[in-house]
């Protein structure tokens, strides 16, 4: 059952003495896991952006999430970012995820994020329709990215030098992403075959389509959206500032905080 809909992977309902597993965490851990799986050692770095890094005090197993290596409900909260997109069977992902753990954290890119952001590596394209995950083959929606590819304009110029941009983000962060926390079981739809679904993967969204994930918002809510994010943003740039001030003044030893899984 979908629960909420966070504005971030660190915006997360997780009880600091929970035990915690990330699937796929890759070159970027999350740092409330406490055990790391990913399917790929560093022989097979395609599906991310450099080698495993495990985090001081994370344990890190070599699995398939399709074939998790662990006891039912044995996690208490399990986080999954930008990995499902990659997998060959989702349900079968999903149904493991919801498996181990009681509730969890689920992202991927967004239909329109896809368009966007488009990346090669990814075989499946899904959204959010009414608390329901809905994921279709990528080839069968239509060419993403063949002719013309601006991903790197969005994801790395715009998200990083952009403060109107990342207010945007920040305010319509589904433009993106699919963001699902969920708790007891996550619902998931692969290759619908219901009409009124899959006409979201195709051709101009209705009126009725764009409310429905994008719900208007009223004059008072849009600005305290705006203002939170504002407030978000800032506080995220001095915290930035104040750790790089940090850092500076440290020597090389910190480095020994992560460590690199061999191949």
């Amino acid at each position: 059952m979908k629960t909420n809909t966070p504005k971030d992977r660190f915006s997360l309902s997780i009880d600091p003495s929970w035990r915690v597993l990330e699937i796929g965490g890759g070159h970027n851990p999350h740092p409330r896991a406490n055990v790391v799986v990913d399917k790929y050692d560093n022989t097979n770095n395609g599906h991310r952006a450099g080698d495993i890094v495990v985090r001081k005090g994370q344990e890190f197993i070599l699995a398939d999430g399709e074939n998790l290596p662990f006891e039912d409900n044995e996690f208490d909260y399990v986080i999954c970012c930008h990995v499902i997109e990659h997998v060959e069977n989702p349900t079968q992902f999903v149904k493991e995820m919801t498996r181990v753990g009681k509730r969890g954290y689920l992202e991927m890119p967004s239909l329109m994020g896809e368009y966007l952001v488009p990346k090669g590596s990814h075989e499946w394209v899904f959204m959010d329709i009414d608390d329901t995950v809905v994921g279709l083959k990528k080839n069968s929606v239509g060419p993403i990215g063949e002719d013309l590819d601006f991903g790197d304009f969005f994801l790395y110029y715009l998200q990083r030098e952009s403060i109107a941009f990342k207010l945007l983000i920040e305010t319509y962060p589904n433009i993106l992403t699919v963001r699902y926390e969920w708790e007891d079981s996550l619902a998931i739809e692969m290759n619908p075959t219901d009409e009124k679904v899959r006409d979201y993967f195709h051709g101009a969204w209705t009126k009725e389509q764009i409310l429905n994930q994008f719900p208007k918002r009223t004059l008072k809510q849009e600005l305290s959206v705006f203002f939170n994010a504002f407030m978000h943003l800032t506080r995220a740039m001095f915290s930035k500032i104040i750790t790089g001030q940090r850092l500076r003044k440290l020597d090389n030893s910190i480095g020994l905080n992560t460590q690199k899984v061999k191949s």
